[in-house]
């Protein structure tokens, strides 16, 4: 067994047509004992960008603080917010400084970068658990069932989805993957990130 799979757990993001989503599912287990249903693993950076990381739990943690501490300082320096873009490389520089005794996590990170010309354009990334980025135009997954989620998603996502039309085809992706992997699933949240607004929903799934 890989220590990634000790507490389960899938993360998923997907790009629209000027919005991004994000969605994971609720589940922490030690292996095939349920701990909890409501573990949170999908967390806000700022308001144009979420971070999800699936892996083991106490590394989820201890990561959400580290990286916490580091957008606050950049914001302190720099007197701005940080980009998605400029996020992605502060969280694979973090995670390569401990290549040699890594934490347990592969990121995956969604958000809104902003065009010179003022709009907004959809932004995602993942990362491995030493920080090799992964930049996608489609979508990117990580967590136990990521092999599943690759299938479902391949198959379901289209270009330029609507808001609704995205956050349905990420719902329907990340709820049919965790139901063919037994340490993911316990229902799901998703959040979908426009210009003007963050929409975040709880859905139920299986519990068995």
């Amino acid at each position: 067994m890989s220590i990634m799979d000790q507490n389960g757990g899938s993360v998923i993001a997907m790009v629209g047509k000027d919005c991004v989503a994000i969605a994971s599912d609720l589940r922490l287990g030690n292996q095939a004992l349920g701990v909890s249903s409501n573990f949170q693993k999908i967390f806000p950076v700022t308001d144009r960008i979420y971070l999800g990381l699936p892996g083991l739990a106490t590394d989820v943690t201890t990561l959400k603080e580290r990286f916490r501490f580091r957008v606050n300082m950049y914001t302190i320096k720099e007197e701005r917010e940080i980009e998605p873009e400029t996020f992605a490389h502060l969280v694979s520089s973090t995670l390569y400084e401990h290549r040699f005794g890594p934490y347990f996590c592969e990121p995956v990170m969604a958000g809104l970068s902003k065009t010179p010309s003022g709009g907004y354009k959809p932004f995602i990334a993942a990362t491995d658990l030493i920080g090799c980025l992964n930049f996608a135009k489609d979508f990117v997954v990580a967590g136990t069932a990521s092999e599943k989620l690759f299938g479902v998603a391949e198959g379901l996502w289209e270009p330029d989805l609507e808001p609704e039309d995205l956050f349905e085809t990420i719902s329907q992706t990340l709820m049919n993957a965790v139901d063919r992997d037994a340490y993911s699933g316990w229902g799901c949240v998703v959040h979908v990130l426009t210009k003007d607004k963050v929409i975040t929903r709880t859905l139920k799934g299986r519990m068995d």
